[in-house]
């Protein structure tokens, strides 16, 4: 049997166009698995060594030696104790194999049959594993290949004929997409997974990512990879409307126009790939300001004001142009958002200057109350941009004497903002101990997050859970996954309570 084991390994490897090493790997799992089938083997832990030079097989029972105080199965591990006492001076360790030879067995027809059919899958498998190997070590960033067939999870697309498919899954596919079974697609290499438990490789891929996107652009656009331009940003609200923000390295280069191409070629080309997505091209800029501005195309912006701590823009807009700056659904203002990375505050002239209004008449209010001064004076340090009690206090005394303060006054001023803001602080500290323990403790909550609720009176779990998440990043500023984690963090007891 020796020498057709070594001609059965060869021809095998030669049809399937896979390494020896691997057939001789398969036939050996083959007949450990016959082997086992043996009566009275069942439970036995078997190893098959074939000799790659004789073809000759050797059969093994092993046992894995473990601690004593993790000795379950009898059948298959030995304690350190026992091997040590059955072969005095032994070398071998906790975790390592001890093996006996036995004899091999003949096969008869089922196992045979058995043995066939697990080499044969795991030639399939080597198979399929060279030709993915293969694949990757090629592969372009945009795979294209043919519709096999479109399932109810996604996408089954044909990469390599016969051999290699991969998968757009139901949320990689663009809405309302149509593709017939034989259709050319082009799609974004995503990520290899494992299906399942079976240890099988999927190629997945994907048709609504920002970099499938951009991908199409460098095709389409020679000069982004000759590097004379780059694309910065990118957002989609796949198969509706996309924007990208451009940027050119060569003074000399349009970078809109450029990427639009002569009457448009260049973008309706990327258009038509991904089922007539509108997509907006506009400049990339350092400057935030700028950069919010030209993201909101092609509504016009008449100013905006950037609020750093809450990393949040207000933009104001003309009347006529609320509706294009929102956009249908809010998804210009939603796209914009997205592509500069700040949030976006849309509103018209009307609305800021009432804003506007309601704040100054609060920092008048404030600066009537905690610095004893009359509504006149408070107006002139609201009107000269003073926004807090800690500006007052702190600000060099030059700056509110050049308002026209004499300086008995500014250090009036600058002493009754202190003591307030004082005041203020021994206020909130008795707020955070009246805060319950429960709310102290509960995960994602810090000591600043605890001032900040303190402040609006929230002192409980109950009235934390009770907020909504557009409440308590109002009340923080926290980021909108933080804040959703944190209320349901806070809610959690109230399921438990419901189960019991």
């Amino acid at each position: 049997m020796s020498r057709e084991m070594l001609q059965l390994a060869e021809a095998l490897a030669s049809e399937k166009n896979v390494d020896t090493d691997v057939v001789f790997d398969a036939l050996e799992f083959a007949l450990s698995t016959a082997a086992k089938k043996k009566a009275g083997r069942e439970h036995m832990d078997v190893r098959v060594e074939i000799d790659r030079n004789t073809g000759e097989h050797r059969t093994f029972r092993r046992w894995l030696i473990v601690a004593d105080e993790d000795y379950t199965y009898p059948d298959v591990e030995k304690t350190i104790e026992e091997i040590q006492e059955e072969i005095p001076g032994t070398t071998i360790q906790i975790g390592e194999y001890y093996e006996e030879q036995i004899e091999n067995e003949g096969f008869g027809r089922q196992a045979a049959m058995t043995a066939k059919q697990i080499i044969l899958q795991r030639i399939r498998d080597a198979e399929r594993e060279k030709v993915l190997n293969d694949f990757l070590a090629t592969r372009e960033d945009i795979v294209i290949g043919t519709v096999k067939r479109v399932e109810r999870h996604g996408i089954i697309v044909e990469l390599v004929p016969g051999k290699l498919d991969a998968l757009i899954p139901r949320d990689q596919s663009i809405p309302r997409e149509n593709f017939r079974s034989g259709d050319r697609i082009r799609a974004l290499f995503l990520r290899v997974e494992e299906v399942g438990q079976s240890g099988r490789k999927q190629v997945i891929l994907s048709r609504t990512s920002r970099e499938f996107l951009a991908k199409l652009f460098e095709q389409e656009v020679p000069e982004i990879a000759d590097g004379l331009l780059e694309i910065r940003e990118a957002a989609r609200d796949p198969g509706h409307r996309a924007k990208i923000a451009v940027k050119a390295n060569d003074q000399r280069i349009d970078p809109q126009g450029t990427c639009i191409g002569v009457r448009g070629s260049r973008v309706n080309a990327v258009t038509n790939e991904i089922g007539g997505e509108r997509i907006d091209v506009v400049l990339w800029s350092p400057d935030t300001a700028q950069f919010v501005i030209n993201a909101l195309s092609p509504a016009e912006v008449s100013r905006i004001v950037i609020d750093e701590d809450h990393h949040a823009v207000d933009v104001i807009v003309a009347e006529d142009q609320l509706a294009l700056a929102i956009g249908r659904g809010g998804q210009n203002v939603r796209l914009a958002a997205d592509l500069t990375g700040w949030q976006l505050n849309i509103m018209t002239v009307t609305e800021a200057e009432e804003r506007h209004a309601a704040e100054d008449a609060a920092l008048r209010s404030l600066f009537t109350e905690h610095l004893d001064v009359d509504e006149e004076t408070a107006d002139v340090l609201v009107q000269e941009g003073f926004a807090s009690l800690e500006e007052i206090a702190y600000v060099p005394s030059e700056e509110l004497e050049e308002i026209g303060f004499d300086a008995a006054t500014v250090d009036t001023l600058r002493n009754r903002a202190r003591d307030a803001i004082l005041t203020q602080a021994m206020a909130q500290e008795e707020k955070l101990e009246e805060i319950a323990e429960d709310l102290r403790t509960l995960d994602g909550i810090d000591e600043d997050l605890l001032r900040d609720l303190a402040q609006a009176s929230i002192t409980t779990r109950d009235g934390l859970a009770e907020l909504s998440i557009d409440e308590l990043r109002e009340i923080t500023g926290v980021e909108p996954g933080e804040a959703e984690k944190i209320i349901l963090a806070a809610r959690a007891h109230w399921f438990e309570t419901d189960e019991q």
